[in-house]
């Protein structure tokens, strides 16, 4: 990894994001237990903190990040409205800002005007970078100082976090019977402090550890320890290797609630035009990357090539059979059901081609690395 100045050329303090992330900690470390102690534990104002934690956390990671950021697929107005006021309350700034950064991370990514280049060590990545004003900084993007929404939360930034990160879970917990002021302190501060941490760790903790899936050339990793404490983003490696698509998960069982709330946004109707990378274009970089990590360490390049070929044409004629059909289906007076079967037939034993030249490649990298792990 390589070493970049933490401060070339950097601008003035930003005095007010010095003090709110330095201050916030501490008074919640200290205000919290204070409450507990005076006024007792209340399971009603950790339910509402657990809430409250999920609900920012996502408009965060599936507003903020995958729509505004990436618009990885289109959100009805009135989820963006959501995301847009409910997002304010995590205190990680407005979506004009957010989004505008972002973006810069995914074109520069490791490099100087990277805005939270990991290579400018792990704090600066994490939060520090937001002590100063970037001089690197370019212009907003048009298609979020068009919107109307994104223009309002931005100039009335404060007015609107302010009252959906404090006031808004302080008013909720008095109309339960809670304490107003636990209602401010625990899923107010507290979760703030705790929401903000969450999402920064997609800048520094995902940067450093985990496994390069698809690609060494960023530095991004795939955690599923970072997965769970991001609400699916630990899957990063894949992230910055297919930044458009809506998942960062790609498979049922990976750890991504934010994949799984846009899904059944589409479900409803809410969310349309997800976008997926295509699978053999994931496969493809996933192969890529074992065979060179394969080859790097003495594993045969012939034998290699020659299985990830396999795999890749296997595949390819599998995708082919699969359009000739859908093609087949779509033109009933062309096909006849003889033809379809014969199709199905020839689609069957393909994706057996497939499953075979891809065992033969598992059960060869499996082979590898007993034998990297005897050697060391």
């Amino acid at each position: 990894m390589s070493e970049i100045p933490a401060n070339p050329g950097r601008g003035r303090p930003i005095w007010h994001n010095i003090i709110f992330m330095s201050v916030t900690p501490v008074l919640a470390a200290i205000l919290v237990p204070l409450h507990i102690y005076y006024y007792g534990n209340s399971w009603g104002l950790w339910a509402m903190f657990a809430v409250f934690f999920a609900v920012n956390n996502m408009t965060i990671t599936s507003g903020y990040h995958r729509y505004f950021s990436h618009l990885s697929y289109e959100a009805h107005p009135l989820v963006q409205f959501f995301y847009i006021f409910i997002g304010a309350g995590a205190f990680q700034g407005t979506v004009l800002q957010w989004c505008t950064d972002h973006r810069r991370h995914h074109r520069k990514v490791d490099g100087v005007e990277d805005p939270y280049s990991i290579n400018k060590g792990f704090w600066y990545a994490h939060m520090t970078w937001m002590f100063h004003v970037d001089p690197h900084a370019g212009p907003y993007p048009k298609d979020l100082t068009s919107n109307r929404l994104i223009m309002f939360q931005h100039n009335y930034y404060v007015w609107i976090a302010a009252f959906m990160g404090f006031i808004m879970p302080g008013l909720i917990a008095w109309a339960l019977g809670l304490s107003f002021w636990g209602g401010v302190l625990i899923p107010g501060l507290l979760r703030i402090v705790l929401t903000q941490h969450s999402t920064f760790l997609i800048n520094s903790a995902a940067h450093c550890f985990g496994k390069q899936t698809y690609t060494d050339k960023h530095s991004a990793r795939d955690s599923l320890i970072m997965a769970f404490l991001t609400f699916g983003e630990g899957y990063h490696n894949f992230h910055h290797s297919f930044q458009l698509d809506y998942r960062n998960g790609t498979r049922w069982f990976h750890w991504d609630p934010t994949k799984w709330w846009i899904k059944g946004l589409s479900l409803v109707g809410l969310a349309t035009k997800l976008k997926e990378a295509p699978r053999e274009e994931i496969l493809k970089a996933r192969l890529a990357m074992e065979e060179r990590q394969m080859i790097s360490t003495g594993a045969c390049a012939t034998r290699t090539a020659q299985l990830k070929q396999q795999i890749v044409e296997a595949q390819n004629k599998l995708k082919a059979l699969r359009i000739s059909y859908l093609n087949a289906k779509r033109d009933l007076s062309l096909k006849s059901d003889e033809v379809k079967r014969k199709m199905r037939l020839d689609m069957r034993l393909a994706k057996l081609e497939f499953k075979t030249a891809y065992g033969q490649w598992r059960a060869f990298r499996r082979q590898w690395k007993r034998s990297t792990a005897a050697a060391s």
